[in-house]
């Protein structure tokens, strides 16, 4: 999965160092929820940031229920979120844009 979205550039400092060790019950929210692999790009100077992981379990829609509900994470979000600058064309009930996959070789 891949999503995109912009980080205001007066926190971008910011934004990677509270990124550089993750809270740990953010690591195991993710981990629990069935994410592998996750990364976030940052693509300087338009500061987007592309968020790409593997999805590894069978009920999506629950296992990110599981994140939203982890210890801490709304905590985490009322951080991150404010620093984010969500593109206007997103789809509705999008905050990250969800981004189309049209290539892929293993």
């Amino acid at each position: 999965m891949s999503h995109i979205i912009k980080v205001k550039p007066e926190v971008l400092v910011e934004y990677k160092r509270i990124h550089e060790k993750g809270w740990p019950e953010i690591l195991k929210a993710i981990h629990d929820s069935n994410i592998r692999n996750y990364s976030i790009f940052l693509k300087e100077p338009e500061n987007w940031l592309i968020a790409y992981w593997e999805y590894i379990g069978t009920d999506y829609a629950a296992d990110m229920e599981k994140i939203k509900n982890a210890p801490r994470m709304q905590e985490w979000w009322n951080i991150t979120d404010p620093m984010q600058i969500p593109f206007d064309t997103r789809k509705p009930g999008e905050w990250w844009a969800n981004m189309e996959q049209v290539f892929y070789t293993a």
